[in-house]
């Protein structure tokens, strides 16, 4: 796979912008030479990686939550050549047996966005590859603007659920991402067993179908607590994903799957195969 060169003297970049883009050019040149000659089948025999992603759109570029559609579509031929891509499920269900693992990968959206549905899922489907949507059941079909999102120009709309339903049955799985993207470090009780419980069996109604995988909104260490770690398995999910980096190996809890946020802070493909060789993610 091809990388497009980089200039990180272009006109109109800061200090801070242009090292960016000249360690990422570097660290891209590094994973093309862990990657080309397969050295990350022996650094990743005993990993399984998931990524995730949120928005994929060519308008919010730079903002730490946006991939733009080139670098996704690069990422997503990468991941075809160098790993085993599987659906989030199938890697739950090797997690659960303590099963070997060897270079899987799953790919996984948060929140719901409409770019997911226009630009990466036509992607994914020329590609052949499976993805996992974890949905803000209350977000989706509504005109909402997040926090997050406020003073973004274009706002950025959510899937409706036709879309929602559209993605299940080409075959991409759909999993919970609670009801209001509330922060499960903070809430409990009542609460929070109404925003996992509750986003299950939203989710459940519009589909018809069953839903068995969650991902805690924001992502981080502390923004979940043991108690709601609970709650989730409580519900009948199989699986809780958080989003601060790190690859998973055998014996790895399903309730403690590590992802790896994409965003526009990777300048190429091999600049975050580097990372994930060496254990930098």
């Amino acid at each position: 796979m091809d990388e497009p060169g980089l200039n990180p003297y272009e006109p109109g970049l800061d200090g801070k912008t242009i090292m960016q883009k000249t360690k990422g050019g570097i660290k891209s040149l590094v994973g093309r030479a862990i990657f080309m000659p397969r050295i990350h089948h022996l650094l990743l025999s005993n990993a399984a990686v998931v990524v995730t992603f949120h928005r994929v759109n060519n308008t919010t570029v730079g903002d730490g939550l946006t991939c733009s559609v080139e670098i996704f579509e690069r990422c997503c031929r990468f991941f075809a050549n160098h790993f085993r891509v599987v659906p989030l499920r199938h890697l739950v269900k090797k997690l659960e047996a303590g099963a070997p693992l060897n270079r899987e990968m799953a790919i996984t959206f948060d929140d719901g966005y409409k770019d997911n549905y226009e630009y990466a899922a036509p992607i994914l489907k020329e590609l052949g590859l499976q993805a996992t949507f974890f949905v803000v059941s209350q977000f989706i079909d509504t005109d909402f603007v997040p926090w997050w999102d406020r003073g973004l120009n274009p706002t950025q709309p959510w899937m409706t659920w036709d879309q929602v339903g559209w993605l299940r049955r080409e075959g991409f799985e759909i999993g919970a991402h609670t009801r209001t993207h509330a922060n499960l470090g903070e809430v409990a009780c009542a609460e929070a067993w109404g925003e996992i419980l509750g986003s299950r069996l939203e989710l459940e109604e519009k589909l018809s179908t069953p839903i068995d995988l969650f991902a805690y909104p924001y992502g981080g260490e502390n923004n979940i607590s043991e108690k709601n770690r609970e709650a989730i398995k409580a519900a009948g999910f199989r699986c809780c994903c958080s989003c601060f980096g790190g690859v998973n190996s055998m014996g790895t809890d399903p309730y403690h799957v590590r992802r790896i946020p994409i965003s526009s802070w990777y300048t190429s493909a091999y600049h975050l195969g580097c990372d994930l060789a060496l254990g930098r993610v």
